[in-house]
């Protein structure tokens, strides 16, 4: 318990990235000991920026006090180090240092969809949503997704009604009901499954904290079904951090003519799994991950199996010839974004060309130094940016000018 103060204390400094807080806790031996150490002692592990920024916060920070809080209102914290946190997150790329969470953890040992979609969805991805859900929850399927209004929150509640478990993973703190609309279903998931983030406490939803967040949704889960999606929605967010991760990725088709249908569509021309009955998803599925597990338990070694194999001829089909954009000048907007990227951001930025590159060519063109970097987040911070569009899911360039 000692220790998880010091935890609370490195997971509540804001703006770090992950890969810092990691290299901050490995140096000096556990959170403890790097809460202990000198400012000197820091400038050794840091920027002098970073140095400054953690002794100010640092200063204003009430170990006994923020922990109380914590535990009072029933959050617990989960770090990389204790055998708590969840399996599926460990080798994901720009795993989280540490989970807040509320609720119990999905079962390690059980099977677990992610069913993502649009917010403003149709009465048809309603219904589906709805009985995909129920489906999961009567098969003791854990259904993971963000809470958010829609395919998302629709699916969860479905599956809590049909006796089984949700786990949502919030863009906020896990303390923040958000949208507050959801304020019945945040208490259900809270009783009978979990509300989950990397984000401190009180921490508001801020846009910039939803895509980093789909990478745990796709993380946490087996597999990823959309339901509905625009060509250029944030759902395909999460089927680009499903790819990269090695998930497949499952699609419920649409009638052409419907744009809500524009993205699923796209996605099944793209070589996504199509489903279209949920009995009938769920016996692949089930009999996939079963399987899994079996080999799991009687064999120490790597499992090959077809899921890796299919994500990468999913994303294989997207791959294109590129060229690099030349001779357009940037704008007076552009010149200014450039200036505020950081030396991650500028890398990305620099591998990119005005044809559409996948996440792993991309990564084979930065410098040796930002190979580990979470590029797909990088992307999306980009694309907010204005310097870079998606193209396709799993698909970058430049922002044609």
């Amino acid at each position: 318990m000692a220790e998880e103060k010091y935890d609370l204390w490195l997971s509540s400094f804001p703006d770090w990235g992950n890969n810092v807080r990691c290299r901050l806790a490995q140096t000096f031996g556990g959170a403890r000991n790097a809460y202990l150490a000198s400012f000197k002692e820091w400038e050794e592990v840091l920027s002098s920026k970073q140095a400054e920024g953690l002794r100010n916060f640092t200063g204003q920070w009430r170990l006994d006090e923020e922990y109380e809080k914590m535990k009072e209102q029933g959050i617990r914290l989960i770090t990389r180090a204790m055998q708590e946190y969840p399996r599926r997150l460990r080798d994901i790329p720009d795993a989280p240092y540490a989970l807040f969470v509320k609720g119990g953890l999905p079962g390690e040992a059980m099977p677990a969809v992610a069913v993502v979609g649009a917010r403003e969805c149709s009465p048809y991805g309603a219904y589906v949503a709805e009985k995909l859900g129920e489906a999961l929850g009567r098969r003791k399927v854990e259904v993971i997704s963000g809470m958010a209004r829609g395919i998302d929150s629709i699916s969860q509640q479905a599956a809590l009604d049909a006796g089984g478990r949700s786990c949502a993973v919030l863009g906020c703190g896990v303390d923040v009901c958000y949208p507050a609309r959801n304020r019945e279903l945040y208490e259900r998931l809270v009783q009978k499954g979990s509300v989950v983030s990397e984000y401190p406490m009180k921490t508001p939803a801020r846009p910039q904290n939803f895509p980093p967040r789909n990478r745990i949704v796709s993380g946490l889960a087996d597999a990823v079904v959309v339901v509905e999606a625009r060509e250029k929605s944030g759902t395909l967010i999460t089927v680009d951090m499903a790819l990269e991760q090695g998930k497949e990725v499952y699609v419920v088709p649409g009638r052409i003519t419907d744009r809500l249908s524009d993205g699923c569509n796209r996605l099944i021309r793209q070589g996504a799994g199509v489903l279209l009955e949920p009995e009938e998803f769920l016996e692949e599925f089930l009999e996939v991950f079963w399987g899994i597990q079996g080999r799991r338990k009687s064999c120490d070694a790597p499992i090959e199996d077809g899921k890796e194999k299919n994500s990468k001829s999913a994303k294989s089909k997207r791959n294109k010839q590129s060229v690099r954009h030349c001779g357009a000048e940037q704008s007076t907007g552009e010149k200014e974004a450039l200036k505020k990227l950081t030396p991650e951001q500028a890398a990305v930025y620099g591998a990119l060309e005005i044809c559409p590159q996948t996440v792993d060519r991309l990564r084979s063109r930065l410098p040796d130094r930002y190979r580990e970097t979470p590029i797909t987040t990088q992307l999306m911070l980009l694309c907010m940016e204005g310097l870079v569009e998606q193209v396709s899911p799993g698909c970058f360039c430049l922002k044609k000018r």
